[in-house]
């Protein structure tokens, strides 16, 4: 797709990722977000901070936004939204609300020109500029898998998991107050500074032999202190605790909905052609993906499962090896460049949904809606 002089001639589109825990701000064409924030808003109203999407009714959720989005124009790109281009990232099975909401914020309260909603898994794959992909997002309230095939999202095969990062520093609270430390030290800042800090994924070997138990376990790491800034307070980080709280991604259990497993189900959810080269084209994004060891970790526990459990070896024919790309950047903003990218094209003139046609009926067309697809005339 050519970048058309046409369109960055004009004021360049806004590109936003709004995630459950972060969020990612910039202008089309450009290779990094000029911001990643957290999702939280502090209303003008009661001056209380809180993370954008806890609300209880869509006029909550209206006012939030609004003042979250006019956080965005006017304090950290410093442009008024009126009359822009805007390319939003979106899970393709996020709630209706949420999108109808965030339009209407866009349309009616800042007037903006168009908006582009573009699906996460699809728009990630396309910074790789090859069409097919096996898309694994580990994100904050969830972890997801998306087959993309030619182009195509493979809504069938789609799989998800609650394990994410609010999993992990779930799982990091749980040990610390076992070994005793202060549960108010344990904020939600100071669990995720200790995960990113300190935490990695161990081999599948020594994950193993703490499973099977037996005298000879492997020699924990080393213990690491943790020193909370607020207080000065010093927290000791067991050495287990490092390299066993990803393992509530890897737990074996009768649901196979590991992560291993969720990867293995929704490529037997494809047809048989596609299988093999979503094998070969495994793909990890979002800042849950960017922990040491997790993609060594993987591969093993993948080829191991293929040789080694029966279900798998009968469906999966062949020799087949996994294969992983490299994302261009970071894992956590790959999806906001995918939509950089196409900010830059002429999807954005083509495929957005312009203001005269939402004033119109006030909805947002989706790809669930059978209404919303149906040719035009009949």
């Amino acid at each position: 797709m050519p970048i058309y002089e046409s369109v960055m001639q004009e004021k360049p589109p806004i590109v936003l990722d709004i995630g459950t825990a972060y969020t990612k701000l910039g202008f089309a064409a450009e290779a990094y977000p000029r911001k990643i924030m957290p999702t939280e808003v502090v209303m003008t109203t009661t001056g209380i901070r809180k993370r954008l999407f806890d609300y209880d009714t869509p006029e909550e959720l209206y006012d939030q936004l609004v003042d979250f989005l006019q956080t965005i124009f006017f304090k950290h790109l410093l442009v008024s939204p009126k009359e822009r281009k805007f390319v939003l990232v979106e899970n393709v099975f996020g709630p209706t609300v949420l999108r109808e909401t965030l339009a209407r914020v866009l349309f009616v309260h800042f007037d903006v020109s168009s908006v582009l909603f573009v699906p996460v898994h699809l728009i990630a794959l396309s910074t790789l500029a090859v069409p097919t992909a096996l898309v694994v997002d580990v994100g904050y309230s969830e972890t997801s898998v998306m087959p993309v095939f030619s182009g195509v999202q493979i809504m069938a095969a789609f799989k998800d998991q609650s394990y994410g990062g609010s999993a992990i520093h779930a799982e990091i609270k749980r040990q610390l107050v076992e070994q005793g430390v202060k549960e108010s030290l344990l904020t939600e800042s100071v669990l995720e500074d200790i995960k990113v800090r300190t935490c990695f994924v161990t081999t599948m070997e020594r994950a193993q032999a703490r499973v099977n138990g037996g005298e000879d376990q492997p020699t924990p790491a080393p213990d690491v202190d943790y020193i909370v800034s607020d207080n000065d307070a010093v927290i000791q980080v067991p050495g287990l605790l490092r390299e066993t709280v990803y393992e509530i991604m890897f737990e074996a259990s009768n649901e196979r909905d590991s992560l291993p497993h969720l990867i293995l189900r929704s490529i037997l959810d494809c047809t048989l052609d596609v299988r093999r080269a979503l094998v070969e084209s495994v793909f990890l994004v979002g800042g849950g993906s960017m922990v040491q060891g997790l993609l060594a970790r993987l591969r093993q526990e993948l080829q191991h499962l293929l040789a080694e459990d029966p279900f798998y070896a009968e469906r999966f024919h062949g020799q087949l090896q996994f294969k992983f790309f490299n994302a261009i950047g970071k894992q956590n903003f790959t999806a906001w460049l995918g939509g950089a990218l196409c900010g830059a094209t002429d999807l954005i003139q083509t495929r957005s949904l312009v203001k005269e046609t939402y004033l119109k009926s006030e909805h947002v067309p989706d790809w669930s809606n059978l209404c919303d697809n149906r040719p035009t005339g009949s």
